[in-house]
């Protein structure tokens, strides 16, 4: 019998690491080495949970809370969500600060950076109240457009949809101050978790909902008004992509829809480019193309295809009649 722990039956451990660590040296694009630290996706996860503790006071914590006991839980609850915000926005400033330079070096301890990252999240943080109101909105648009919800509570512990709006609204909020990298990181998270893909930039006005929430598109540079109700398989993307000279693709430019107030789009409805506008008031009907702009008050649904009802018998009997003419 062949012993699966004798070294000679396999490779050396240092010539397999050997090997792999000049196929990191061989490409830069696939490894952090010699740089600063990055900020980390566990305490990001472990960032939004809190912060769903503190926006859903007595939904996501064992602890009973009262009218007695919930200020001091606020209390800690804050102070554990600085120091981990800080800290993730000191090594999400230091990453910005050295893309692109030859020497990725530590920045951590920069007093400059430090104070920047304490001031970023003291912002944040007196941005919350105003932010809890924007969620309390999504909920209650989540409960008044879906007559399946008995209340707002199962709304907030059980839609994917409340999930990925309100971690868009942190991660907007983020986004907003600067900070690079920690906003994608939360953004990707929740897309992963609910297949709701939502980028960070694009701008979401109040009482948000998205039904049956999964496989929904929204770009960077989309911009939505209020009272917006989309539902699953919705794209929200861009047309087309510009490119420079060097063929290279150009950033920053409006490339996704914009959708204004009380809109209504439906299942698997794709609306394309940053020049394309969804008027006040009109509804996109299910499976719709659409690259061009939409006057207010208005309906676009499809001209196509024609449903046709056979019984079984009869549906088999033309089959085989098709099958004998074939042949």
């Amino acid at each position: 019998m062949t012993d699966s722990h004798d070294p000679s039956q396999h490779p050396a451990i240092e010539d397999v690491a050997d090997r792999i660590v000049a196929s990191y040296l061989a490409d830069e694009r696939t490894h952090h080495i010699d740089a600063g630290p990055l900020p980390s996706r566990y305490a990001a996860i472990s960032l939004l949970e809190k912060l769903r503790d503190l926006f859903f006071p007595g939904y996501f914590t064992t602890r009973r809370l009262t009218r007695e006991n919930i200020h001091d839980h606020v209390i800690a609850l804050v102070a554990e969500i600085r120091e981990t915000l800080e800290t993730q926005i000191d090594q999400a400033l230091c990453y910005g600060a050295n893309l692109g330079r030859p020497n990725r070096g530590d920045c951590n301890g920069n007093e400059a950076t430090l104070e920047k990252a304490r001031r970023v999240t003291d912002e944040f943080l007196s941005r919350i109240p105003a932010m809890r109101a924007m969620i309390a909105l999504d909920v209650q648009a989540a409960h008044d457009g879906d007559p399946a919800a008995v209340n707002t509570d199962e709304t907030i512990f059980c839609y994917p949809g409340i999930d990925a709006v309100f971690t868009y609204r942190i991660a907007h909020a983020l986004y907003e101050l600067g900070v690079p990298l920690l906003p994608r990181i939360l953004s990707e998270y929740v897309h992963n978790e609910t297949g709701v893909d939502i980028h960070p930039g694009a701008q979401i006005g109040e009482s948000f909902f998205i039904d049956h929430a999964t496989g929904v598109v929204i770009g960077e540079t989309t911009i939505i008004g209020n009272r917006v109700k989309i539902y699953q398989g919705v794209t929200l993307g861009a047309l087309s992509f510009a490119r420079d000279e060097a063929g290279q693709l150009i950033r920053g430019t409006k490339r996704h829809p914009t959708i204004e107030d009380d809109v209504i789009i439906y299942a698997n409805a794709t609306v394309l480019g940053g020049k394309t506008v969804v008027g006040h008031g009109s509804v996109v009907g299910g499976s719709v193309f659409l690259t061009k702009s939409v006057p207010p008050n208005h309906y676009v649904t499809l001209k196509g295809l024609e449903l046709k009802f056979r019984a079984a018998e009869v549906h088999h009997r033309m089959e085989s009649q098709q099958q004998q003419q074939q042949q």
